[in-house]
């Protein structure tokens, strides 16, 4: 055999000879050959496509009308639409012929160039799954070729088009012949591949994973944005606490927990916080961070860059840098450290409504690039060195702050303490001395002093789609409490130094998620104020925290914990029936 080049034949079912399709076509006419032509045309529309996208976010970004446009501009935009009109030419009306060109169900033969003919495939639309459902391999004929080979081939092409059976897919994923993570792109349909992947896992492994739903969810939306190679989703209950009342406004909250009396002793903190007048907050800080780490032949060169990263004379450089990885993203401060030779630069960025870590990775990112010019000895190590801090306790998130830092506060009247929480002023300020400072304290507790902010944070978290790993640097809390009104009254007030939320991205977008945001009305972006939706509910986070550490210290006070766990917090369930 010669080429691999197939030509079509129409099969004339009232004749025995082929009728050739090979049309001359306009594109034949051209003085390049066609691959060229097509591939300057390409070349051009994406070029300059390029060259618009990259002015029009310099536009956005300083402010300048998208209409007032240069030449070079003028001439881009000329460029852009000949070169779609002639794509669109070239690929749309062949495209449109050979849809209407031919019946439906008419089949085709492929042919060597040489004339010998090998395989016939006879292709019609797939009647089995309703309209749109692709194409379905119904015969295949080969001439003076083993069988074999074509048996091979029609199976990976009706598996292609979504039309093998289940169990036939299964058998493939427990062999090891088709990888798991690759059902969603094989099949197009992500609720049968997480159906697929439950069964040949239940198979592999000889368990039953039967109690995971799999009903009512939306797989497409966790597609390449919150979780791979799906099996299921865990159910968590969401309650509600509140109202809380918050610098003048009502909010209720939603937590999501399966610890029992969590959302009754928050609810019990709220009431008294609202008839004692409410809360107030104060936001401190909002910037996300992210810490690289490089390194030098020299402590010597790797103080150079410390001291020019530093100097306020190239702060605006750097700041332009790092700001064109979003229209959002505000470099406010680079804070660095030294460790031999190696160099820790933590990065602190205003990120808008969104928690920010992957708009201020783009951002560090685009700032190491501009500076491997006047520093081509720098080695970048890693874009995160852990100086950020994330994920992890840290000094520096709690001396420094990150994401958002906040303060609370609210006086509770001293008749709410006994009426209310059970308990008095004074009981519970020795308390919180000797158990949020003293005990805390003792333990070498770093980000710790107070008695279940997790709980709090960890419950709106995963109501709102929050990551719940950052919980460890978001539970970063003191808890201060001291009688006023010459021991009337009781001050409470938690600060809060690296909160970090958002209200777009992630899992913030899944529907459930998206419905707590919703309900505390900081659903998505604020358009009129670009980063008070996230601001807000940094507040409420904080406002929660209030309403949590004031109830369960107050039950501690008062000796109420372990009958109120004792009551709530026990299941009556036979648990020793275990499923196989």
């Amino acid at each position: 055999m010669s080429k691999m080049e197939i030509r079509r034949r129409r099969i004339n079912p009232k004749s025995s000879a082929d009728e050739p399709l090979n049309q001359p076509k306009p594109s034949d006419a051209l003085p390049l050959p066609l691959y060229l032509t097509n591939g300057l045309f390409f070349t051009m529309f994406f070029s300059v496509m390029y060259f618009l996208l990259g002015r029009w976010r310099e536009k956005i970004r300083i402010g300048t009308p998208l209409h007032v446009v240069t030449l070079s501009e003028l001439i881009a935009i000329v460029s852009c639409v000949a070169s779609f009109v002639y794509l669109l030419g070239f690929f749309g009306i062949d495209f449109v012929q050979s849809i209407f060109s031919r019946p439906n169900h008419e089949p085709w033969d492929v042919e060597l160039d040489d004339g010998k003919e090998i395989e016939r495939f006879l292709i019609q639309e797939n009647g089995s799954g309703g309209a749109g459902c692709g194409v379905q391999v119904r015969g295949v004929v080969p001439l003076q070729q083993p069988v074999l080979g074509v048996e091979k081939i029609a199976p990976l092409l009706s598996f292609a088009v979504g039309s093998v059976d289940d169990e036939e897919v299964i058998g493939e994923v427990v062999s090891g012949k088709i990888p798991s993570y690759s059902l969603e792109s094989k099949l197009g349909d992500c609720k049968r591949a997480a159906f697929i992947r439950r069964e040949a896992l239940q198979r592999v492994i000889g368990r039953s994973i039967e109690g995971l739903p799999l009903e009512g969810f939306d797989y497409e939306s966790i597609l390449g944005q919150c979780c791979e190679m799906p099996v299921g989703y865990v159910q968590i209950p969401v309650g509600i606490a509140g109202p809380l009342l918050l610098d003048g406004r009502e909010y209720s909250v939603p937590m999501a927990t399966t610890e029992g009396c969590l959302v009754a002793s928050t609810n019990r903190g709220c009431k008294a916080i609202h008839v004692s007048g409410g809360a107030t907050s104060v936001l401190l800080r909002d910037g996300m961070t992210r810490a690289p780490v490089v390194r030098f032949q020299s402590a010597k060169r790797a103080a150079e860059l410390k001291f020019f990263m530093e100097d306020s004379n190239n702060f605006e450089t750097i700041s332009l840098v790092f700001n064109k990885s979003s229209r959002f993203a505000k470099l406010q401060a680079v804070k660095c450290a030294i460790a031999g030779k190696n160099l820790y630069m933590r990065f602190n960025c205003f990120t808008g409504d969104a928690m920010g870590m992957n708009m201020v990775s783009k951002g560090v990112q685009n700032v190491l690039d501009y500076l491997q010019n006047d520093f081509p000895d720098m080695d970048v190590m890693g874009i995160s060195g852990n100086f950020c801090s994330d994920k992890k306790p840290a000094a520096v998130n709690w001396i420094e702050g990150r994401g958002k830092s906040v303060v609370c506060e609210a006086v509770i009247k001293g008749e709410i303490v006994k009426k209310v929480l059970k308990t008095e002023v004074a009981a519970l300020v020795e308390l919180n001395i000797l158990k949020n400072l003293t005990g805390s304290a003792m333990a070498g507790a770093l980000g710790g002093f107070n008695a279940h902010a997790s709980n709090i944070v960890s419950a709106v978290f995963l109501a709102t789609g929050q990551d719940p790993a950052q919980n460890v640097e978001s539970s970063h809390c003191i808890t201060m409490m001291e009688p006023i009104n010459n021991g009337e009254d009781l001050h409470i007030s938690v600060t809060m130094p690296s909160i970090e939320v958002g209200t777009v991205g992630g899992g913030t977008q899944l529907a459930s998620q998206s419905a707590c945001l919703n309900l505390l009305g900081v659903k998505g972006a604020c358009r009129e104020s670009p980063g008070s939706h996230a601001r807000l509910l940094a507040t409420i986070v904080a406002g929660s925290v209030l309403a949590g550490e004031l109830s369960l210290m107050s039950a501690i006070s008062a000796g109420q914990l372990v009958n109120s766990h004792m009551k709530y917090n026990r299941s009556s369930k036979d648990v020793t029936k275990v499923s196989p």
